[in-house]
């Protein structure tokens, strides 16, 4: 009990140091909070409360109401101060978390994310769900909190009760996905792959734009895709990659260059293109392209190679694009340790860079 008044004392001193910092950036309480006509209406209202016999809705009306004027006026400390100590010296009133919502409202008002989600969590972990006006409190929280809150823990956990609690609120299929971006962030990598898969198992994954994520679907697919293959391409180490490659290409071997290459996601364009275009994607046989052809590569791969990505310059595979740059990359995979870190011949671009 102790460290609960403590605690709630911390965040009222807090809050009111915010709210200061806040009035000075958004400006001064509105004139009419000092009119004579507004101090009479709330004195009224508050005598009203203060009585016994004010119960109920009549009470609920009344808290409401004085709660709105200030909200009217944009007397946010006001309103602060009085809907905090009415929760304090009022547990019984199953409107707190209504109020405990129009206090984090105010605070949002005066750009104070940190308090207002404090206030947000504190509704949805103490208090239970309200309906007001025929909206879920706990939803609006949610709302909310997926907007200000920065923590990919908590995210995961906003995320996950939207989706269990209110699916017919929101949009499911892209919950999952911005839920497997939470999972990444934490390391959960199982978790990761689970929530890609449930979006894009959703009817409407192909086709469903996501703000931020133009090719979200693309994305998923080509991570479940990887995750679901063998991965029995990959090389440990460029250099043995490389070396496999060219010894392929020095012996004429299309079978073993066909088995170098990756099985999943296997792209084969232009420089002008990207991944994502449709006929990116390739699926063929090398031998169609080294049959009576003199193939040559590079001693070195090309200088602008990274530590992560690496190209080799071909030539002679056709009379149409005489020269190919075979493109290699580290798997970044860390679902699977033996798998991340390792090498793969992820493509092909066709002609000389750009």
């Amino acid at each position: 009990m102790i460290r609960k008044v403590f605690r709630s004392a911390a965040v009222a001193f807090f809050s009111i140091i915010i709210m200061s910092c806040a009035r000075d950036r958004k400006g001064e309480i509105l004139p009419e909070a000092f009119s004579k006509q507004y101090k009479n209406t709330q004195n009224l209202l508050i005598s009203l409360l203060e009585k016994k016999e004010t119960k109920g809705e009549t009470r609920y009306a009344v808290v409401n109401r004085i709660a709105n004027n200030m909200l009217s006026v944009k007397d946010y400390p006001s309103l602060v101060h009085f809907l905090t100590n009415w929760v304090e010296l009022h547990e019984d009133d199953s409107y707190n978390a209504y109020w405990l919502l129009m206090t984090a409202y105010a605070y949002l008002e005066n750009e104070a994310e940190p308090i207002a989600e404090y206030y947000f969590e504190r509704i949805i972990n103490n208090y239970n769900d309200l309906i007001v006006q025929g909206k879920s409190i706990h939803f609006i929280c949610l709302q909310h909190l997926i907007q200000i809150s920065s923590s990919p823990a908590n995210r995961i956990s906003y995320f996950n009760q939207l989706i269990s609690r209110f699916p017919n609120n929101v949009s499911t299929t892209e919950l999952f996905y911005r839920l497997a971006l939470e999972y990444e962030k934490e390391g959960e990598w199982n978790q990761a792959i689970r929530s890609y898969t449930q979006f894009l198992d959703q009817d409407d994954a192909s086709t469903l734009q996501i703000s931020g994520y133009p090719n979200a679907y693309l994305n998923a697919k080509q991570l479940i895709d990887f995750s679901n293959s063998s991965k029995d391409w990959t090389f440990e180490t460029l250099d043995a990659l490389v070396a496999a490659v060219k010894s392929g290409i020095s012996s004429y071997n299309y079978k073993a260059l066909d088995r170098y290459k990756s099985k999943v996601n296997f792209f084969a364009m232009s420089w002008r293109q990207v991944e994502t275009d449709v006929n990116a994607q390739e699926s063929f046989s090398m031998r169609s392209f080294m049959r009576g052809n003199r193939i040559r590569y590079s001693a070195e791969l090309d200088p602008s190679s990274s530590p992560t990505e690496a190209y080799l310059r071909t030539t002679g595979w056709s009379n149409y694009v005489n020269v190919w740059y075979l493109y290699f990359r580290k798997v970044n995979f860390p679902a699977d340790p033996e798998i991340h870190g390792r090498w793969e011949w992820a493509g092909i671009y066709f002609g000389e860079k750009l």
